[in-house]
């Protein structure tokens, strides 16, 4: 502790008796003769305690400490509110029973410096009341802004129809909510109805769309159900076109139907499934085997056409209409080709069965009777014909009619080039 400046020091002591002479003391207080302990104050002295027990000079040692008591006291509150570790609410209390201590003291020490320190110490104690006061508007402020978006956020999540994450959404927006701070009751109560009634809505809204999506996948089940046991009774079927076209069908309206309970949905759709592929591999394995057939069925066409080609051209059409038989029986044997190698081999064997079949009837006209005899007729036509244009021609220039002699001359001239085809055609009859 350090002295006092003499000039402060108290020499005026209040009216009374005589007072007892001073036996210890120093810079802050006195223990007089009869043990009394005085405490020095601006107002004067002031009594503090007795000492009764021998050595004065340890009463003021004794009040000196429990003054360090009190500075001590203060150093740490001071040293709390500069560290933000004492609350102005905390340090109340610690002030109010400091001040007591200062008013009716047992310490002897600097009281009005520790006085002075106080009231330090009390403003800064009331700053820090009024930025706590201001932190708190702040705070109240930001949380009203806050729940406020809060409702009109789960006010769009409960119009909307995100069945999936809105609930989510909800559940983390409540726990925003209890984590901020209650506002003024009706601010705080109206904004909590909103929020509320938005969670509720969303809520019997997100029910009754499970609810619904519930039924629509029991149905789904029972259509899907019926599809598993069509697809089941195709499975052995062999008649691959229309079976094909009915599993296409069927995957139609499996897709139509929607989706069943997850684990019901897929079993269904591994026993739906089965089905095609048993129907799908028996048909695989079938056209493995047609596409086996129609490769050695190929060989065996083209070797056939081969030999059919070998009899153009036609010189005796008899042999080659019975090779042909032949050829036409082993075709029919051979049964189908690729569909792509069709067109050309029929159409190879068919220019084979035109050059037989003209060969044919070159010669059926070249020996047919009646044929003859029609070509015999009409070359005994033309040469009647022929003679009467000439004769005609002949009186018409007797007569001097050059311009009819030359039309019957022309007729005759075109007669007796029809003559030289119809001979022509009566030697292929050996005429």
């Amino acid at each position: 502790m350090s002295a006092p400046d003499p000039e402060d020091a108290v020499t005026d002591t209040p009216q009374g008796p005589e007072p007892a002479p001073t036996v210890a003391e120093n810079a802050w207080g006195r223990v007089d003769a009869a043990g009394t302990v005085h405490v020095r104050t601006p107002d004067g002295e002031q009594v503090v305690g007795s000492w009764q027990a021998d050595q004065p000079e340890e009463a003021l040692a004794f009040y000196g400490r429990k003054y360090d008591d009190l500075v001590v006291q203060v150093d740490l509150l001071e040293q709390r509110l500069r560290a933000g570790s004492a609350a102005p609410d905390d340090a109340g209390p610690v002030l109010a029973r400091l001040r007591a201590a200062l008013a009716e003291p047992q310490v002897v020490g600097d009281l009005p410096g520790l006085a002075a320190r106080l009231e330090a110490v009390e403003e800064q104690v009331q700053e820090r009341r009024e930025e706590r006061r201001a932190a708190r508007a702040r705070a109240l402020e930001e949380a009203r802004v806050r729940k406020e978006g809060i409702a009109t956020e789960a006010e769009a999540i409960a119009a909307g129809e995100d069945w999936r994450h809105g609930a989510d959404r909800l559940r983390a927006l409540l726990e925003e909510w209890k984590s901020l701070p209650r506002l003024e009751r009706s601010v705080d109560d109206g904004l909590w109805r909103r929020f509320s009634s938005a969670r509720t809505h969303y809520t019997r809204r997100r029910k009754a769309h499970f609810a619904e999506l519930g039924e629509r996948r029991e149905q789904a089940r029972v259509v899907k159900e019926g599809l598993v046991a069509e697809a089941e009774v195709l499975a052995t079927s062999t008649e691959w076109g229309a079976t094909t076209r009915a599993y296409r069908d069927l995957m139609a309206r499996w897709k139509a139907a929607g989706p069943a309970p997850k684990p019901v949905d897929d079993a269904l759709w591994r026993r739906f499934r089965g089905a095609q592929d048993t129907f799908f591999g028996a048909r695989n394995a079938a056209a493995s085997e047609r596409d086996a057939g129609e490769r050695a069925a190929l060989e065996t066409k083209q070797a056939l056409l081969a030999e059919a080609e070998a009899l153009l051209p036609v010189t005796d059409w008899k042999a080659a209409r019975e090779a042909l038989r032949s050829v036409h029986e082993r075709w029919e044997a051979a049964g189908r080709v690729p569909r792509d190698a069709v067109r050309e081999l029929e159409a190879r064997l068919r220019r084979v069965e035109e050059q037989v079949r003209s060969a044919e009837e070159t010669e059926w006209q070249r020996t047919n009777p009646e044929a003859r005899a029609r070509a015999a007729e009409t070359v005994e036509r033309l040469l009647a014909s022929i003679t009467d244009l000439e004769a005609k021609a002949a009186a018409a220039r007797e007569r001097g009619d050059e311009r009819g002699a030359a039309r019957h001359d022309e007729a005759a001239r075109v007669r007796h080039e029809w003559l030289t085809e119809a001979r022509r055609a009566l030697s292929d009859f050996g005429g």
